[in-house]
């Protein structure tokens, strides 16, 4: 029977520098993380794949709100659904060309998932996330007024929009999910952490939100029972003391030496700090290892050779 990991891809990763920011460009990034991928699953692992959309969904707001003048603003929530479908499109089109040329017979398929959060998480009182564009005040001041945006100073650079980063609590689609695996396809999932909704008398309803990526994927690979979760980011092993000269790469991590690194401030938390927690939590639910690593290393990786490795 195979194997089955979760491979959490970042937003940021499908965008090489300033100078590729355009779809075409991540396209050509993605293609070259769909080859690892499907490495993996030459070598024989049924993989389940979830992305990041941080910037995408700061590129879609930011072109709504240059168009306000003509159109609507786009909604957070329908925001996040709009990226999932475009960067999954992304992913799965690649896949499947790698897939025919290593003679792979292997479909991948995108699902747009939400994600329910709990409409009285403390995060809802006290958002935190900026996205979309630097404002003046003065637009800042106006989003608030008519929009109902909580807006705040970014450290002297501009006005900019926080929304709420709610825990996730349940993947709708999850037997879905479970099914399209069962049956042998990839699948492509909570794209950005899933489509925030709330449950309101009985039915879902979209919030403006952002589910952390990390979480959600720790989530997903808890409710499938994925053997690995694996995390790509921008480094090839996780280290402490990073960025000064006493910095050490880890290969390997107990979730009770990541714990201890956590408290000591090793990891924080708008950086390495959630995607540790995210391990954390899958390893301590019965997950069996998780993986950090740069999306070229990810085969090395999941075959032990490179990446760092955290166990129960």
């Amino acid at each position: 029977m195979s194997r089955l990991a979760v491979v959490a891809i970042g937003g940021n990763s499908l965008i090489k520098d300033k100078n590729h920011i355009g779809l075409m460009d991540q396209l050509e990034t993605v293609k070259e993380t769909c080859c690892n991928i499907a490495e993996i699953v030459e070598k024989g692992w049924n993989v389940a794949i979830t992305h990041g959309n941080g910037p995408q969904v700061g590129f879609l707001i930011r072109r709504a709100e240059l168009a306000s003048r003509e159109l609507p603003l786009i909604p957070l929530e329908f925001a996040v659904a709009d990226t999932q479908g475009a960067i999954g499109y992304m992913i799965q089109q690649s896949l499947m060309n790698e897939f025919q040329r290593r003679g792979i017979k292997k479909q991948a398929v995108t699902l747009v998932t939400q994600v329910v959060v709990d409409k009285n998480d403390p995060a809802f009182q006290k958002p935190t996330k900026p996205i979309g564009s630097f404002m003046t005040k003065e637009e800042a001041e106006r989003h608030a007024k008519e929009d109902g945006w909580t807006v705040v100073e970014d450290a002297g650079r501009g006005w900019r929009r926080v929304v709420p980063s709610p825990e996730p609590q349940r993947i709708v689609e999850k037997e879905a999910i479970k099914d399209l695996i069962a049956k042998g396809y990839i699948v492509v999932c909570i794209g950005g952490g899933g489509i925030p909704v709330i449950e309101k008398s009985g039915k879902l309803e979209g919030i403006a939100a952002v589910i952390d990526k990390d979480y959600a994927s720790s989530l997903l690979a808890r409710q499938i029972e994925a053997d690995a979760l694996v995390i790509s980011t921008g480094v090839n092993k996780v280290s402490i003391n990073f960025g000064k000269p006493e910095q050490k790469e880890l290969d390997k991590m107990t979730v009770a030496e990541a714990e201890a690194y956590m408290a000591a401030g090793h990891f924080p938390p708008g950086n390495m700090g959630p995607k540790i927690e995210a391990i954390i939590r899958y390893l301590k639910n019965g997950g069996k290892e998780g993986i950090i690593t740069s999306p070229t290393e990810i085969v090395n990786a999941i075959e032990g050779k490179s990446g760092t490795r955290i166990v129960p």
